[in-house]
């Protein structure tokens, strides 16, 4: 049950800030949160008594938060983005541990419904080669990566369906022709928008998924730290949610 998971928070922004609050109106328990390095020491007791770790930082420190967590045996929910060139080293780390991890790009019920969609989309496409593929994103000025996890994960599927496409650059960085070319924006106050665009002679095909507010990220994360708690191994949204 809810009210018996005791969460530490690993990253107190504006996603720490907003999984806090929304915790304890639906009756999570809160019992650490870290936010600098005397945090861990300061609270190291009550953060290995947490059920799960629910983790937002940075790229530069993610990596090293989930060793840390892993090694102190708590289950861990991470959004941070920009670490996937990491990925197998954590994979093998978490398995050594006998460690439990789950991760997203995104944690938002409606981008993930949105994933599935443009995969679908992307295979229907492919037969279409006239089609001229875009991706656009846009979030606060207080995004760190650029593109955004959400968008690098949407390109990632798009790329895995189409042959005509090798890879993908930001525009400014002058994509090539066998390249998805990829805008992206930061502008106060936008939470997320992200849109793929298929464009012929004759006429244009989007998708798009636009966040009002942060509250579905919190919610998706709380539901994937509830899911978490008693299992072992590596796990995304696709095995929350079935998809």
């Amino acid at each position: 049950m809810k009210e018996n998971l005791k969460i530490a928070i690993v990253g107190y922004g504006k996603m720490g800030h907003e999984i806090e609050k929304y915790a304890i109106q639906n009756g999570y328990k809160v019992i650490a949160i870290i936010d600098n390095e005397d945090d861990w020491v300061k609270n190291a007791d009550k953060l290995k008594s947490a059920d799960i770790a629910i983790e937002f930082t940075a790229p530069s420190i993610v990596v090293e938060n989930l060793k840390k967590l892993f090694d102190m045996e708590v289950p861990v929910v991470t959004g941070t983005t920009g670490w996937m060139d990491k990925l197998s080293e954590i994979q093998n780390y978490c398995e050594k541990s006998n460690g439990s991890l789950f991760y997203a790009s995104n944690f938002s019920i409606g981008v993930n419904l949105f994933f599935a969609v443009n995969k679908y989309l992307a295979k229907l496409m492919a037969n279409y080669p006239e089609y001229f593929i875009s991706v656009e994103e846009t979030h606060h000025t207080q995004k760190l990566d650029s593109p955004s996890g959400t968008a690098v994960s949407m390109l990632n599927d798009i790329l895995k369906e189409n042959q005509v496409y090798n890879d993908w650059k930001l525009v400014a960085d002058n994509p090539g022709e066998d390249e998805i070319p990829v805008e992206a924006h930061r502008i106060d106050g936008v939470t997320g928008t992200h849109s793929v665009r298929y464009t012929s002679p004759v006429d244009t095909l989007s998708l798009e998924h636009k966040a009002f507010n942060r509250e579905g990220f919190a919610r998706g994360a709380l539901l994937a730290a509830a899911w978490l708690k008693g299992k072992k191994g590596i796990f995304t949204m696709n095995d929350l949610l079935n998809i």
